[in-house]
């Protein structure tokens, strides 16, 4: 199974950005992000402390269920 960081980056270089790709940006440019991790808890902790926007958490999950569906 691919990383979540690598599942992400499919989101990222939207001409118009929705919330799912500047998360994606973000997470991108975030040097600190657990780029190997396919834990929903260690992903979902690391945001909780460093969320970039209030909708972070929400997009997150959302993102996640497509990730975790594949």
């Amino acid at each position: 199974m691919r990383s979540f960081y690598h599942y992400v980056m499919t989101y990222r270089g939207k001409k118009n950005p929705d919330e799912k790709s500047k998360l994606a940006d973000w997470i991108f440019h975030d040097h600190n992000f657990p780029k190997h991790s396919t834990s929903y808890h260690e992903i979902s902790d690391y945001l909780e402390w460093n969320s970039p926007f209030p909708s972070a958490l929400m997009i997150f999950d959302e993102i996640w269920n497509h990730y975790s569906s594949e």
